[in-house]
C-alpha cells in the first residue's frame, strides 16, 4: 500500500494544512498534546464528523476498530519473538512494583517501557536497531523477584532464575538482537543478520528465494501473494510455511479479530460491503490466498460505503525481502466535501499514466474502478500505529491493480493533526533559507501538501512490470524503489499546468514550495533522525535522500540547487525551479526502468550511492542545531476511544468518542482486555 502510506510524514515537516479547504467544525478546546519522552512525542487526532454518523455507521466503526485492537500482538511477534516476553515483563512490573515510583530507576523503566510500547518492540521504529534500556540490571532484577511469579511470562516449567537469565541479556545486551531489519547488501545475509520474526533465524536468504522461487508459476498471470500470511520455519532440516490463520500460528487472535469482524458484517451498509467482510473472514479462516485476492478485489470495487476498512497481512516494508505482510488495521469514513478534489485526479488516472511513462514500453492501461478520496481516520492497528500514515494505496497485487483497480485514500485529520502539532516548533526559522521560500511555504502549503499525498498514493497505482519480472526482483530494495517512483509521481506532476486547469492549485507557482520542502528534508532536517554514525535505514527516508542529492549532483555544474552558508549554518537554495523539475523527469524515468526491468545492480547502485550515506560533518550540525529547538524527532497518535450506550433492554442506542485517555493508560488497557495470543508463538 503503502505507505503508501507512505509515510509522507517525513517529507511534511513543514506542512500547512489546507486552511482554503472546507473542514468538519473542530473544537477550539481540543487538546492534541499527551506527552513526550525519550526522542518522542504523543499526539491525538480528532475524529471530525462521529457525532453526526447515522447509528449503522457508529456501530460499524466501533465494531471494526475492536477486531483491529485484536490484531494488536500479532504485530509485536512478528517484529520479535521476544517482544511480547519482554513487553508482559515490563507491564507486570509497571502495575505491581511496591517500591520508590519517584525513582530514578523506576522512571527509566517507564520510558523503556513507552518507547517498546512505540516502537511495537525493542527495535527502533525508524532505525530499527535495539534500543538499551537506562535503567540497571540490578534494578530489572530485584524488581522482578519482588513481584508475584504467576504475573510474569514464563515458559513451561521455567523458574524465575531461569526467566532471568534468558530475559535479562535479551533487553540489555547491544549487541544480542542488534537489528530488526538489515537493508543493505554489504556482504551480510538480510535474513540471517535480522532478527524478524517472519523466518527462522537459522534460514539463509538464498534459500527463501529459492523456497518462493519453485512456487512461481511464469504463466500465471493472476499470481496470488506468495508468502505474504506466513512464518518461513526450519523443521529437520527442511523449509515449511507456519500460515497466520485460525487453528494455525496467530490463532488465538485471529479467533477475536473474525469475531468482531461477523458483527460488523451484520452492519454492513450494503450487498458488497457485506461480501467483502465475508472473503476476509474466510480468509482468516483458512489462509488461502487465492480468497485473499477475492477479498481484494471486492474491497477495491466498493467505492459505495461511506465507511471504509482494512485489516489483514498487509505492508511488506518489516520484511528484509519485501515477501511478508506486517499485520495492521485501519478505519475511515469518507469525507464528502474533500474527496470531491480527490475524485479530480482519480478520474484523470489515465492521463497520469500515459504522461508519466515516457516510453511506450513503460505504458498501460489504467482500470476505470481506480478510486481516491479524502477520509477521516476513526481507527489504527498494528503496523500504522501509533506512527499513523497520512495516506494509502491498496491493494498491492499487481494484476488486481490492472484489473479491478485499486483505491487510494488521503486521512485529511492525520494530516490537519501534524500541522496542528508542528505549529511554533521553529523549524521553519531554523532550516529555511530566506523570505522568498518562507512565503512560498505559507502562501501555497495549504494548497499543494494533501494534492501532493494524493499524487503520492496515485503513483503507487503505476506497477507494469516486464515480462518474467516479479515483484520481488529487486530484494531488499523494493521498498525504496517503490517509495522512489511514488515521491518522483507526485514532484512532477504538482508542476504540471493540468494542476491549474482542473482547478486544483491556484498558481504556477505553487509546487515550488513542494521541491524545496523535499530538498531541505532530504539533506538537512531528516538527518535530524538519526543517532550519529549510523546509515540512513527507514525506506521513506532512503526516497528523499535519494531525490535530494541526485538532483543535488545533476544540478551542480549548473547550480540548479545548491548548499550556501550563512552565519556558519547550511542552507538549501534553488536557483531554478523549471531545471529542477527537468532533473525529476530524468530520475522518475530512471526508476522506472529500474521497476519494470527488475534491475537489482541499478537499483543497488543508485541507493548506496544517494540513499544511504551521511556526510557525518553535515549531520553533527544538524543535531546540534535540531537539538537546540528541543523538538522530539518522532511523533505518534493515540486512538480515541469509543464506547457503546445501551438502553434498559441491552439495544445499542449510540457511540460516544472520547478522547481523555492518557498513553500509558491506553496501552495498559489495550494489554489488559485485547491480548489474546500466548508469550512464545
Amino acid at each position: 500500500m503503502k505507505r503508501i502510506y507512505i509515510a509522507l510524514v517525513a517529507f511534511l515537516f513543514l506542512y500547512s494544512c489546507t486552511q482554503n479547504e472546507k473542514k468538519e467544525e473542530m473544537p477550539d478546546n481540543f487538546n492534541y498534546g499527551v506527552e513526550q519522552f525519550a526522542d518522542l512525542s504523543i499526539f491525538r487526532y480528532h475524529v471530525s464528523g462521529f457525532e453526526n454518523l447515522h447509528l449503522g455507521h457508529k456501530k460499524l466503526i466501533y465494531y471494526l476498530s475492536q477486531a483491529a485492537l485484536e490484531g494488536r500482538d500479532i504485530f509485536f511477534d512478528q517484529n520479535f519473538k521476544y517482544n511480547l516476553a519482554v513487553r508482559r515483563t515490563l507491564e507486570a512490573i509497571y502495575e505491581n512494583y511496591t517500591g520508590d515510583k519517584e525513582s530514578e530507576e523506576f522512571k527509566q523503566l517507564v520510558v523503556y517501557l513507552k518507547c517498546v510500547w512505540f516502537s511495537n518492540g525493542i527495535h527502533h521504529y525508524y532505525s530499527k536497531q535495539k534500543f538499551v534500556p537506562k535503567f540497571s540490571k540490578k534494578f530489572f532484577t530485584e524488581s522482578i523477584k519482588s513481584i508475584d511469579p504467576q504475573l510474569l511470562p514464563l515458559k513451561e516449567n521455567q523458574t524465575v532464575n531461569e526467566f532471568l537469565n534468558m530475559i535479562t541479556p535479551i533487553i540489555f545486551d547491544s549487541n544480542l538482537y542488534s537489528k530488526q531489519i538489515l537493508q543493505e547488501t554489504n556482504g551480510d545475509d538480510p535474513i540471517k543478520e535480522s532478527c524478524t520474526n517472519l523466518y527462522d533465524l537459522n534460514i539463509s536468504e538464498n534459500e527463501v528465494i529459492k523456497f518462493y522461487d519453485k512456487m512461481v508459476e511464469q504463466a500465471d498471470t493472476t499470481p496470488v501473494s506468495y508468502g505474504i500470511n506466513t512464518q518461513l520455519s526450519k523443521e529437520k532440516g527442511e523449509l515449511i510455511e507456519k500460515i497466520w490463520k485460525l487453528d494455525g500460528m496467530y490463532s488465538k487472535s485471529i479467533e477475536k479479530i473474525i469475531y468482531w469482524l461477523e458483527l460488523a458484517k451484520n452492519v454492513a451498509e450494503n450487498g458488497r460491503q457485506k461480501s467483502t467482510i465475508e472473503f476476509l473472514i474466510n480468509f482468516y479462516k483458512t489462509g488461502n490466498l487465492k480468497t485473499l485476492d477475492y477479498y481484494y478485489i471486492f474491497w477495491v470495487q466498493d467505492t459505495d460505503s461511506h465507511v471504509d476498512f482494512l485489516n489483514g497481512f498487509i505492508e511488506p516494508y518489516n520484511d528484509p525481502l519485501g515477501i511478508k505482510g506486517s499485520w495492521e488495521a485501519m478505519v475511515e469514513f469518507k469525507n464528502d466535501e474533500l474527496t470531491k478534489r480527490s475524485e479530480i485526479i482519480a478520474q484523470n488516472a489515465q492521463w497520469f499514466e500515459d504522461n508519466s511513462s515516457f516510453d511506450d514500453k513503460y505504458k498501460t492501461v489504467v482500470p476505470k474502478s481506480i478510486s481516491s478520496k479524502i477520509v477521516t481516520a476513526a481507527f489504527f492497528a498494528g503496523d500504522c500505529y501509533p506512527m499513523a500514515p497520512i495516506g494509502m494505496n491498496l491493494p498491492n497485487s499487481n494484476w488486481i491493480r490492472k484489473h479491478y483497480g485499486s483505491k487510494s485514500v488521503t486521512f485529511e485529520n492525520i494530516m490537519t493533526a501534524n500541522e496542528k502539532t508542528r505549529e511554533g516548533n521553529g523549524l521553519f526559522d531554523e532550516f529555511v533559507w530566506s523570505k522568498k521560500e518562507m512565503d512560498l511555504i505559507n502562501k501555497y502549503s495549504s494548497q499543494t501538501s494533501i494534492l501532493r499525498t494524493d499524487l503520492h498514493e496515485l503513483g503507487l497505482g503505476s506497477r507494469r512490470l516486464a515480462h518474467g519480472i516479479s515483484q520481488n526482483s529487486l530484494g531488499i530494495y523494493r521498498n525504496n524503489i517503490e517509495d522512489t517512483y511514488a515521491n518522483l509521481f507526485g514532484l512532477y506532476f504538482i508542476a504540471d499546468p493540468k494542476m491549474i486547469e482542473w482547478g486544483l492549485l491556484n498558481s504556477q507557482d505553487a509546487y515550488k514550495n513542494e521541491y524545496y520542502k523535499i530538498m531541505v528534508n532530504g539533506i538537512l532536517v531528516q538527518l535530524s533522525k538519526m543517532e550519529p554514525n549510523t546509515k540512513i535505514e527507514e525506506s521513506n527516508m532512503r526516497s528523499t535522500a535519494l531525490i535530494s542529492h541526485w538532483i543535488l549532483e545533476k544540478g551542480s555544474q549548473e547550480k540548479i540547487v545548491e548548499l550556501v552558508k550563512k552565519d556558519g549554518k547550511t542552507y538549501v537554495v534553488i536557483n531554478d525551479y523549471e531545471k529542477m523539475r527537468s532533473l525529476i523527469k530524468k530520475l522518475f524515468l530512471k526508476i522506472q526502468q529500474i521497476k519494470y526491468e527488475g534491475d537489482f545492480e541499478g537499483a543497488k547502485k543508485l541507493i548506496e550511492t544517494y540513499a544511504i550515506q551521511v556526510d557525518p560533518v553535515l549531520h553533527e550540525e544538524v543535531l546540534n542545531r535540531y537539538k537546540k529547538l528541543n523538538v522530539p524527532q518522532y511523533k505518534g497518535f493515540m486512538n480515541p476511544v469509543y464506547d457503546l450506550v445501551k438502553n434498559s433492554n441491552g439495544d445499542i442506542t449510540d457511540v460516544k468518542v472520547s478522547y481523555d485517555e492518557g498513553f500509558a493508560e491506553q496501552m495498559m488497557r489495550y494489554s489488559k482486555y485485547y491480548s489474546p495470543l500466548p508469550t512464545y508463538n
